[in-house]
């Protein structure tokens, strides 16, 4: 009796070809277009510096973990202008600069300068150390020590873009997070960062 086999043929291996629609591939292409021409428009951390030393400034970051200090001394006489403290915090949202305190000296304080000058690059510094760690957003607290301080923090940080989110004023139970969190009485602020990125990039990027 004689076996009967059935030959099947052989499968080949074949790429196939995906086809997706023009309008799909120029949503995708026009997206990263956009992206990579934001970051070209974003100033630089060497960019910032370069900045504040025409101005006389040196800035310095340091970093511990996720904790970080920014110094500002003057180029002219080497004394302690400012300094910014704050942590990369990690929430489920993904990561936040989370600013803790931007400090003048008080010889600076009567100067308006120092506020819309030093300040600026202390907090130029500090945006784009969150942004290199991978952060979008911003937050802080304008803290009240005083009315006219607390008045041109919040004219301070409202002009280089930050939002009002919330009153702490320690009089309702809902303040009582903020207060554990900031340490004090003040108005919160948020801000995004590739926002304050673009916005800043007139003052830091090079005139070419």
């Amino acid at each position: 009796m004689r076996n009967s086999t059935t030959q099947f043929p052989h499968p080949t291996s074949t790429k196939q070809r995906i086809c997706y629609p023009k309008s799909i591939i120029s949503q995708i292409s026009s997206r990263t277009n956009s992206t990579t021409s934001s970051e070209d428009n974003f100033p630089t951390m060497s960019e910032i510096m370069e900045a504040s030393r025409s101005q006389n400034l040196d800035l310095q970051l340091g970093t511990l973990g996720p904790f970080f200090r920014i110094t500002a001394k003057s180029l002219k006489t080497q004394r302690d202008l400012g300094k910014a403290e704050g942590l990369i915090r990690v929430w489920f949202q993904g990561k936040v600069l989370h600013l803790d305190s931007i400090k003048l000296q008080k010889e600076t304080l009567g100067m308006e300068k120092s506020i819309f000058g030093i300040g600026l690059f202390i907090g130029a510094v500090a945006i784009r150390h969150g942004y290199d760690s991978g952060c979008k957003k911003a937050e802080l607290l304008a803290i009240y020590d005083t009315e006219l301080y607390h008045t041109k923090l919040v004219r301070f940080y409202t002009r280089i873009g930050f939002k009002t989110v919330h009153q702490v004023t320690g009089e309702s139970l809902g303040d009582v997070g903020h207060m554990l969190v900031w340490g004090g009485v003040g108005t919160r602020m948020d801000a995004d960062i590739d926002h304050l990125l673009v916005k800043w990039c007139t003052r830091f990027k090079p005139k070419s």
